[in-house]
């Protein structure tokens, strides 16, 4: 098992950053990590995702295990058959004390495959910093905040 982490805080309202990871159709626009999301953020139901860990995309077919609106997004992946390589990721924002969100993610890797794909999950590791990075300069531009380089 492994578990990879990465939070940031961002100087715009959790109701900001919200629509900007809402807003699924322009994530090619600023996202350089999760270039793809598509499907109904409903529990049970399943999404498309695109990422990009290192130079290589790769789609899958999560299934919604959680959503609390403008808070939490939570999924499951899996390859072939449970076991074999599953992912559990989180999406959540917390309101700071204040002003601002807290932004975090976490995915839970565990399966056969895991010990055997460590530069896989140090690209991804990569990729949520990435990410994280890009979401708190777009959601600080939309809210008028300082946006950092």
């Amino acid at each position: 098992m492994r578990t990879i982490e990465h939070a940031i805080d961002i100087p715009a309202s959790p109701a900001t950053v919200w629509h900007v990871l809402a807003d699924t159709d322009r994530y090619a626009e600023w996202n350089p990590f999760m270039t793809q999301l598509s499907g109904r953020p409903a529990v049970g139901e399943p999404l498309s995702v695109t990422i990009r860990p290192g130079r290589r995309s790769m789609t899958f077919r999560p299934t919604v295990l959680a959503v609390e609106d403008g808070a939490l997004l939570r999924w499951r992946g899996r390859l072939l058959l449970p076991g074999i390589f599953d992912g559990e990721h989180e999406l959540r924002l917390e309101p700071l004390p204040g002003g601002g969100t807290r932004f975090a993610q976490r995915e839970v890797f565990s399966g056969l495959l895991v010990p055997f794909v460590r530069r896989v999950l140090d690209d991804t590791e990569a990729g949520f910093a990435a990410m994280n990075a890009a979401l708190r300069d777009r959601a600080a531009a939309r809210s008028g905040g300082p946006v950092r380089p």
